[in-house]
C-alpha cells in the first residue's frame, strides 16, 4: 500500500467537502477579519502616548481689587467710580467711616436739636458688653458687635434717638497678671519692685497701647458707635459713679459689709472668682507643680489622725485631705443620733499644737457612715464648716497670711508655707498622737488657691 494513501476505520466517515460557496463565505469573513484588526491596529498606533508625569495646574491669582481714588479724611467717598468685576470688601468699605463720623450720624443729637425732646419711648440706648483691655478682639467679639450693630441701626432707620455707646473694661486681676509678666519679662521686677503708683502707671500705658487697638478694630466692622461717648471703667467720672452706687445701696441696707470665705491665691495676693479657680479631680495620689515650690506637691490623699478628749483616756479619730488647717480647728462634730459618741456630748479635746479647747458638738450635717462618723470643723477654711459654724456660733480663726505662710502662735509651725507646714505637721502628729497610714481618694483639687475668710 502507497504510504500516501489515507487509512481509515470502518467507524470513521471522511469530512464533507465544502462547496464553493461556503469557501467563497469564508474566505470574505477571513477578509473583514483581516481588514478590522488592521484598522484597530493603525488606530491604536495614531493615539498619542499618556505622559504619567504629574503636571502643575497653576491658579490664576487675582488680587482684590483696592480703592485708590484719594478721598480727603471725613470726606464722602466717590461713588460714581465703576464697580470692580468681583466682590471687594477693601475696595466696599474704605473711606466711608471717617465721613460717617464726621457727620455725626452714630450720635443721639443727629437731627434733633436736643436729646431731651424724644420720650423714652423713642430712645434706643446701650453700652457696649466692655471688652477687656488684656488684648485685642476675636471672632466672638465680631458676632456679638455684629448683631448689637444690626439692632441698633434698625431702631436708628426707624427714626428712634440711638446710643450705642462704646468703651473697655480694665479686666482687674487679668490685665495685671499681663502686665505683671511683662514687667518681669522686659525688667525682671515685680509689682513690689517698683511700687504702686508706677505699677499703676504701667496698666495705664497698656491700656493706652491695647485700648487703642481694640477701638480701631471695631472701627474697622463699621460699628455705629458715638466715639465722643467712649468709656473706660478707671475713668474717674466712672469710678465717682461706681462709688456713689455703693453708697446708695448700702445706706438703703441693700449691700453691706462682712466676713465671708473667698478664694484666696497666695500667688496674686488677692481674692479671685471661683471661676477663675483652677479645678482639678484627682483619682488618687498625685503629685503636682504649685508656683512658689521647687518641688511637687502631694495632692489626692486622705489622712486620718485623733484628737485627746479633756480628762478622759478616749480619743477621736477625724480624717482630712488639708492636714494644716487642722491648726485651725475650733470645733469636732458628730451626728446627734450617732450612739458612738452619744457620752461625748458636750465635751472638749485638747489641741496638741497650742492652747485651745475645742467643743464637740452635734450638727446633723455629719454622715455617720462615713469615715469615723466624726468630722473636724475649720470654719474659716471649709465652706460647709462655715456654715456649721455660723450655726454653732463658733471662733473663725485664719491661719494663713496673705503670703500663704502660717500665722499665729503655733510654735515651730508659725512662717511655714503652707505645703510645708503641711509636711511637718504630719510627722509631729506621728510623734504627739495617733495617726494613720495616708489613703487614697478620689478628690477635686483648688491647688492654685486657699479658702481662707476675708
Amino acid at each position: 500500500m502507497n504510504c500516501a494513501t489515507e487509512i481509515t476505520s470502518e467507524n470513521e466517515k471522511p469530512a464533507p467537502q465544502k462547496t464553493a460557496k461556503e469557501l467563497e463565505r469564508e474566505a470574505k469573513k477571513q477578509a473583514k477579519l483581516d481588514k478590522l484588526k488592521q484598522k484597530l491596529e493603525k488606530q491604536q498606533a495614531a493615539v498619542p502616548k499618556k505622559d504619567n508625569t504629574k503636571k502643575e495646574k497653576k491658579k490664576d491669582i487675582k488680587e482684590s481689587a483696592i480703592y485708590t481714588t484719594h478721598t480727603p479724611q471725613g470726606e464722602k467717598k466717590n461713588i460714581t467710580d465703576s464697580l470692580p468685576d468681583s466682590y471687594s470688601p477693601k475696595y466696599v468699605e474704605a473711606a466711608w467711616y471717617s465721613w460717617w463720623e464726621k457727620s455725626g450720624f452714630f450720635k443721639p443729637e443727629y437731627g434733633r436739636k436736643s436729646i431731651s425732646e424724644s420720650s423714652i419711648e423713642d430712645k434706643f440706648v446701650i453700652i457696649i458688653p466692655p471688652p477687656n483691655v488684656t488684648g485685642t478682639l476675636h471672632l466672638g467679639h465680631a458676632l456679638t458687635n455684629a448683631i448689637q450693630d444690626s439692632l441698633v441701626r434698625w431702631h436708628r432707620m426707624k427714626g428712634k434717638m440711638t446710643l450705642w455707646n462704646p468703651g473697655c473694661d480694665h479686666a482687674g486681676i487679668a490685665t495685671q497678671v499681663v502686665v505683671e509678666k511683662k514687667l518681669w519679662k522686659e525688667e525682671k521686677k515685680t509689682r513690689h519692685d517698683v511700687g504702686r503708683e508706677a505699677f499703676v502707671q504701667k496698666i495705664w500705658q497698656w491700656k493706652q497701647e491695647k485700648g487703642e487697638r481694640i477701638y480701631h478694630q471695631l472701627k474697622k466692622m463699621g460699628s455705629s458707635y458715638d466715639w465722643d461717648r467712649v468709656a473706660f471703667t478707671m475713668d474717674p467720672k466712672l469710678c465717682k459713679a461706681v462709688i456713689e452706687a455703693f453708697v446708695r445701696l448700702h445706706d438703703e441696707g441693700i449691700i453691706y459689709r462682712a466676713n465671708r470665705l473667698v478664694n484666696w491665691s497666695f500667688t496674686l495676693k488677692s481674692a479671685i472668682s471661683d471661676i477663675e479657680v483652677d479645678k482639678m479631680e484627682l483619682s488618687g495620689r498625685t503629685l503636682l507643680s504649685v508656683p512658689g515650690y521647687s518641688e511637687k506637691v502631694e495632692f489626692g490623699i486622705i489622712v486620718s489622725f485623733a484628737y485627746s478628749v479633756e480628762d478622759s483616756d478616749e480619743k477621736i479619730i477625724v480624717a482630712t485631705t488639708r492636714v494644716e488647717t487642722m491648726l485651725g480647728d475650733t470645733a469636732v462634730a458628730v451626728h446627734p443620733e450617732d450612739e458612738r459618741y452619744k457620752h461625748l456630748h458636750g465635751k472638749f479635746i485638747k489641741h496638741p499644737f497650742c492652747d485651745r479647747r475645742i467643743p464637740i458638738v452635734t450638727d446633723a450635717y455629719v454622715d455617720q457612715k462615713f469615715g469615723t462618723g466624726a468630722v473636724k470643723i475649720t470654719p474659716a477654711h471649709d465652706q460647709n464648716d462655715y456654715e456649721i459654724g455660723m450655726r454653732h456660733n463658733l471662733p473663725f480663726i485664719t491661719i494663713f497670711n496673705e503670703q500663704g505662710e502660717i500665722s499665729g502662735g503655733y510654735g515651730k509651725f508659725t512662717g511655714m508655707k503652707r505645703f510645708e507646714a503641711r509636711n511637718a505637721i504630719l510627722e509631729a502628729l506621728k510623734e504627739k498622737i495617733y495617726i494613720s497610714k495616708p489613703k487614697t481618694i478620689q478628690w477635686l483639687c483648688l491647688f492654685a488657691a486657699e479658702v481662707k475668710i476675708s
